[in-house]
């Protein structure tokens, strides 16, 4: 039975020794809460930084209105609920496409509170719908919001749509290839013997503004090149987008671009990000002239290796259920479509 949006709000009601006091942001003012030190708040993972948004927002938010809502308990910020809005609809902000996983920016121990007064907020607002999505199964919106809303009686429903693949990493190199399935290890460490073989082998990393603007042309040229469907999806709108999430992200230290070189000659160009505990995948591209010493893969690998030497935790190959993610040591995530319905 649907029920009217009094009687939402109402069983969702927040007791007043609880009471936070919700505020509408702008983009700049959701950027002004991000510091790379923070400890109070959780940034689940680079899709949700106002770095990643401000590229986002301009070239793909147009129909919807920024509904960046700040939650503060005395005057101290604990959440941050990047969302947009169409109407009586509330999304996420972000998309799948671009976005691999969307959640909220929680302290921790303020979570049910938090997350009892977006509730109370969007269900007094005219709010008849929020989408969620994509999410992670461990998403603190599906571990907080999602039984919070149907213990209150709310419609929810939740389905898995994708899946990501995300490994911890190992203190060595030579312990990681252990961890590896025999076959996995014996392949790897042959296609990194032919590469040697094939000429001389650099690996650069592009981190600073200074070194973006030349990296990141070469990083397009290689991500269109390989691939119909690829060059189709990089079009100028989207180059665009990369481009500025490239020079946001350098300008914090969080961009990695590392570009594969033979004999002087960039072969593969894989696109990570590296928040000082995880390094995320995001995207690659390769000369397919040279097919047969799997550059695209070799990338993958060298990134890897590079992230267990800067002491990083976890590495996280994104979402898409490609082979080579298992193979490499990934586990598999559950990414879903969340959907909460008020009623009207």
């Amino acid at each position: 039975m649907t029920r009217p949006k009094e009687t939402a709000a109402t069983a969702i009601s927040v007791p007043m020794r609880d009471a936070l006091r919700v505020q509408a942001e702008s983009l700049d003012g959701y950027a002004a809460f991000w510091a790379p030190t923070r400890g109070d708040l959780e940034w689940p993972g680079p899709f949700v930084l106002p770095q990643w948004l401000g590229a986002w927002w301009p070239r793909f938010g147009a129909g919807r209105e920024p509904y960046l809502l700040s939650i503060r308990s005395r005057g101290e910020l604990v959440g941050l609920a990047p969302l947009m809005r169409a109407g009586d609809e509330v999304r996420l902000m972000g998309d799948a496409d671009l976005c691999d996983h969307l959640d909220c920016v929680v302290a921790p121990q303020h979570a049910r509170c938090f997350y009892r007064n977006l509730l109370t907020h969007l269900a007094g607002d005219g709010v008849d719908r929020l989408v969620m999505t994509p999410v992670r199964e461990d998403a603190s919106i599906v571990a907080h919001l999602v039984p919070m809303a149907e213990s209150a009686g709310l419609g929810v429903r939740c389905e898995p749509v994708d899946a990501l693949f995300a490994m911890p990493l190992p203190e060595r190199w030579e312990d990681y290839l252990k961890g590896l399935k025999g076959k996995e290890r014996h392949e790897i460490r042959r296609k990194l013997r032919r590469l040697d073989e094939a000429g001389r082998v650099a690996l650069r990393c592009i981190r600073t503004p200074a070194a973006l603007k030349g990296a990141m042309e070469i990083f397009l040229t290689l991500f269109r090149a390989n691939r119909a469907d690829k060059a189709s999806f990089m079009s100028d709108t989207m180059a665009g987008f990369f481009r500025d999430l490239a020079a946001n992200l350098a300008a914090v230290n969080m961009l990695r671009l590392y570009l594969l070189e033979l004999d002087g000659r960039p072969i593969s160009a894989t696109l990570c990000l590296d928040d000082g505990v995880t390094v995320y995948l995001y995207n690659n591209g390769y000369d397919d002239a040279y097919r047969k010493l799997s550059p695209g893969l070799m990338g993958k690998v060298l990134s890897i290796r590079e992230a267990v030497r800067d002491g990083r935790r976890v590495y996280d190959f994104l979402k898409g259920t490609e082979p080579y993610k298992e193979r490499l040591g990934g586990r598999a995530v559950r990414v879903l479509h969340c959907v909460l319905e008020f009623g009207s």
